[in-house]
């Protein structure tokens, strides 16, 4: 019994760990991305530490939702139904952790919440828009992925990309 909960308490922390990295890579990518963008303007841009964070926080809601069956009313629909359900929610989350980002980093030079709002709206919406479309493009492959596994089975998807091909005679893919 000792022995299940631990390798439970591996096996997530194992994937929490994927995901974050996942995600900590692509924010981190999308990080530089503005700041290359930025200094052809000559304008500094230094927020790689958010992208971790971000990453961090963003993966455990992924998992808390996985726990929960989030949109597990929408798992006997085709599998593109549920990756763009999932895609479309999550890079909502990344927004308003974007917005909240903004907010606080306003309230740190005592613009006081009201100003850092209406800068927000008046300078960043366009950045916090692209943001989340450049998410939601990132997560239709990353949902994808989690939903075949789970229409696959467990372990399955990793088999096929790392262990080989197994040669299955039941399974037709044409």
């Amino acid at each position: 019994m000792r022995e299940g909960w631990k390798q439970k308490i591996l096996s997530e922390l194992f994937e929490y760990w994927i995901v974050a990295a996942y995600l900590a890579c692509f924010f981190g990518v999308f990080t530089w991305y503005q700041r290359f963008i930025l200094a052809e303007q000559h304008i500094s841009y230094f927020h790689y530490g958010t992208a971790v964070i971000q990453g961090l926080v963003l993966a455990k809601v992924i998992l808390i939702g996985d726990a929960l069956h989030f949109a597990q009313k929408l798992e006997d629909k085709p599998l593109i139904v549920p990756t763009l359900y999932k895609a479309v929610a999550f890079s909502v989350f990344v927004g308003g952790f974007a917005v909240l980002e903004r907010v606080v980093e306003g309230l740190l030079r005592d613009q006081g919440l009201a100003a850092a709002v209406e800068e927000l709206v008046r300078v960043n919406k366009y950045e916090v828009l692209a943001r989340c479309l450049v998410t939601f493009c990132a997560f239709i492959p990353f949902f994808a992925f989690k939903e075949l596994e789970r229409a696959l089975g467990t372990g399955r998807l990793y088999s096929l990309f790392f262990r080989g091909r197994e040669l299955t005679t039941s399974t037709s893919w044409r």
